[in-house]
């Protein structure tokens, strides 16, 4: 098999790995319904949280992060190893997005799935994991000072390119290779794109805070 053959095979891989829609089975499994046709009308975590209770969107968050991981440290090694393709990271990086499209776009849903945000987030872990942390942190303290896990998101990709290319002096470590910065650029692009209701709605001022969904919850529970 040629290597551009094979690399197109090991793309589909990783798009069919994202695409397995989650959030959907879960809605599935645990109430018999579609999560999309519910809350926020999002296949995401958050709306997980909001419907189903925080152990089924917790195990949503962790399977949607395994996709991305998977395909960049699983599948794309794979290519490398196989092909003995001299960059290593572009190949991961492209992996990991095809599992980020996938989770969006899924082929198993209508194309129609999440934000990308949490498949993104295991793929930086593959790829940058001190990166991911500060990510992380940045995307939790918006959500103490804001309640909009929306702003989290964007913000965090925000910041992304920010770490990537100051924490390596301060890590001693090597530089972040350029495919892995470019990458880090267009992220936020992405996401804003994903979210884009979500940022009229904040505009509008209609977005819905976590700390509400956090008391629907309770109130559903009670």
């Amino acid at each position: 098999m040629s290597e551009i053959a094979f690399l197109i095979l090991l793309l589909f891989a990783s798009y069919l790995a994202g695409s397995i829609p989650s959030s959907i089975l879960m809605g599935r499994f645990i109430r018999g319904i579609d999560i999309r046709e519910h809350g926020s009308g999002n296949a995401g975590g958050t709306n997980v949280f909001r419907i189903l209770g925080w152990k089924p969107a917790l195990v949503v968050l962790i399977v949607d992060g395994f996709k991305g991981w998977f395909s960049v440290a699983v599948l794309a090694p794979a290519f490398f190893n196989a092909q003995a393709i001299p960059d290593l990271g572009v190949v991961q990086i492209l992996c990991g997005f095809a599992a980020v499209l996938g989770h969006t776009f899924t082929i198993f849903a209508g194309f129609k799935g999440g934000k990308g945000v949490g498949t993104l987030g295991g793929m930086l872990l593959a790829l940058f994991p001190s990166a991911f942390l500060f990510c992380l942190t940045v995307g939790i303290l918006t959500i103490i000072f804001t309640g909009y896990v929306s702003m989290a998101s964007i913000f965090a990709s925000v910041s992304l390119p920010v770490f990537i290319l100051i924490l390596p002096p301060f890590l001693g470590t090597d530089p972040a290779p350029l495919s892995l910065i470019v990458f880090s650029l267009l992220i936020p692009f992405f996401i804003i794109f994903t979210h884009r209701s979500n940022i009229q709605q904040l505009r509008n001022g209609e977005e819905n805070q976590f700390k509400k969904a956090m008391i629907f919850r309770k109130k559903d529970s009670d």
